[in-house]
């Protein structure tokens, strides 16, 4: 019985999640697609723990027992925010796939570098929405015509760049090729742009 409590009380708060996302995406102003997410799954869990005070068959646990469930919520709420919008309104992987579902099922392997440059940044339009989320996060301002880092975004880039150059695989497979390239991916960047900020 204790068993199937505990998945009665997790389908339901899916349910009422997913209830909640549903809301949200349609008759509400969403800024990053991540945080509303997140704050969906908040929601998500305030609903549950009120049923678990008012909902007979939710009612019958300890409070361990309560606490441990609104904490699996959580812990739910949070991977469901990462693994299905955030994911699939970010990731490339999804736009390949899609993009090769528009075009009937193939693309020429040399075309992928002008489809990326070209109907990818347009399409979704990357750059306005990675500036926008970085300036929600706080991590960048814009300052006229010059983007600038925050402390903050400075100390994210600086703890990235260290995970990336240290706890990134050294031999990933790269187009049939095992490779560290991307543990340094600056490291063929040009030596003097002619876009910094004067």
């Amino acid at each position: 019985m204790k068993y199937f409590k505990l998945f009665c009380a997790t389908a339901l708060y899916l349910a009422i999640l997913c209830t909640i996302w549903l809301l949200i995406v349609n008759f509400f102003k969403v800024d990053v697609v991540f945080y509303s997410a997140i704050w969906a799954a908040v929601i998500a869990v305030a609903v549950q723990a009120v049923l678990m005070y008012t909902t007979p068959l939710l009612r019958g646990w300890s409070g361990v027992e309560k606490f441990q469930q609104l904490v699996s919520c959580v812990l739910l709420g949070y991977i469901m925010a990462i693994s299905v919008p955030t994911v699939i309104d970010r990731s490339l992987s999804f736009y390949i796939l899609e993009k090769l579902q528009q075009r009937g099922g193939g693309i020429q392997l040399a075309k992928f570098n002008q489809i990326f440059t070209t109907e990818y940044m347009r399409e979704h339009r990357l750059v306005d929405i990675r500036l926008t989320e970085q300036t929600e996060s706080g991590t960048i301002v814009i300052d006229g015509d010059c983007v600038k880092l925050t402390p903050k975004g400075d100390n994210i880039a600086s703890f990235g760049r260290f995970f990336r150059q240290n706890l990134l695989p050294k031999q990933r497979l790269l187009m049939g090729e095992y490779t560290d390239q991307l543990t340094n991916p600056f490291q063929h960047s040009d030596a003097a742009p002619d876009y910094l900020c004067r």
